[in-house]
């Protein structure tokens, strides 16, 4: 982070002893010192409250112009105010959102804005330039629909939900409270179904079902999620979707899963809770992938995972036999040199 970026709503002012108060964290040095906002160590200035992720970033830390940090217990003071947390980090993101508003456009109708007059629309929208809200939609109130979204009938939206600009919510689609759908996403268009024909060609299977976002869900920039052929495609609550992720037809991601970049799941698999999957995963259809599994980057799952796994690899192995595996995949060469040595020399010896 080379500088500050200017936030939206960054304007509070707190002294260091009412953020430790609102920290729930105790606090060292002067506790009138005023924090105006946040920074990385690097970057920060006069007002900023910066904290120390590792001991490694300790020398940028004796050299910060920031008004206070977040340091864990045990860490020497730098000669500004300290707040202490176990996890300097989290607390560091929790004082974050005092001092950050993402833009929020205020509530109302935008003249260019085309709404049927069969929606339903809650207290306090915001529905921004040329979106268009179809037939029988239902928006639920303090929502934020910002320009240049379709919304196509019958959706039906949850409260505080925020879709961005350029966004695609599909017939019948469900989303729930305090959703964030960012730029570009596509949710609810039709699965990839199709069989044979007789002469070469394919027909397509009707995919008549749709989509259910539940709350505190976030989804991110062109990310696709298929509607259902039959039933539904569900994305449980608190799960976070990175930005270009592939959710197939009738697939079910448990509640607080994370599924980072450029990931694909097939259809019909079956992700559970507090999975994480790495970028560049893909998962085959119909896998059923326990609880609390990782993933690693670029693995590629070809069938089921039981709870608490930790996979990698194309297809995917153990995480300690792909460790393995790779460790001695640079001696490859020179083992098969010498079996092949080996061999000769046996078959020479049958011969004899």
């Amino acid at each position: 982070m080379s500088a500050k970026p200017a936030f939206e709503g960054e304007h509070m002012k707190l002294t260091v002893k009412e953020l430790a108060a609102r920290l729930d964290c105790p606090y060292e040095g002067d506790g009138d010192a005023v924090v105006t906002g946040v920074a990385a160590l690097e970057a920060a200035e006069s007002g900023d409250l910066v904290f120390l992720a590792a001991p490694k970033f300790r020398a940028l830390l004796e050299k910060t112009r920031a008004s206070a940090a977040i340091l864990p217990p045990g860490e020497p003071l730098p000669g500004i105010p300290v707040l202490r947390a176990a996890d300097p980090q989290r607390a560091f993101v929790r004082a974050t959102h005092f001092f950050y508003q993402p833009y929020r456009p205020e509530p109302g109708l935008h003249p260019t804005a085309v709404v049927s007059p069969s929606a339903r629309i809650g207290k306090n929208v915001s529905i921004g330039a040329l979106s268009v809200v179809g037939d029988g939609a239902d928006i639920g109130e303090n929502s934020v629909i910002f320009p240049q979204v379709a919304i196509y009938p019958r959706v039906k939206i949850g409260q505080g939900t925020v879709i961005h600009s350029n966004a695609a919510i599909r017939e019948n689609v469900r989303i729930g409270s305090r959703v964030v759908i960012h730029n570009g996403v596509v949710i609810g268009a039709d699965g990839f179904g199709y069989l044979k024909a007789e002469d070469g060609g394919h027909i397509k299977i009707p995919q008549k079902g749709i989509v259910v976002i539940e709350d505190d869900v976030e989804i991110g920039a062109n990310t696709t999620i298929d509607r259902a052929a039959l039933g539904e495609t569900i994305v449980r609550r608190g799960t976070k979707l990175d930005n270009l992720v592939m959710v197939a037809h009738n697939v079910e991601i448990g509640e607080n899963a994370i599924v980072a970049a450029q990931s694909g799941i097939a259809g019909s698999a079956k992700i559970g809770r507090n999975v994480i999957c790495g970028g560049q995963v893909g998962i085959t259809d119909h896998a059923i992938i326990g609880e609390n599994a990782i993933i690693a980057a670029q693995t590629g799952v070809t069938g089921n995972l039981p709870p608490g796994a930790f996979v990698a690899g194309c297809p995917h192995l153990d995480i300690r036999v792909w460790r393995k595996f790779w460790a001695l995949a640079p001696q490859m060469y020179d083992i098969v040199k010498d079996f092949k040595r080996l061999r000769a020399r046996l078959d020479g010896r049958e011969k004899t």
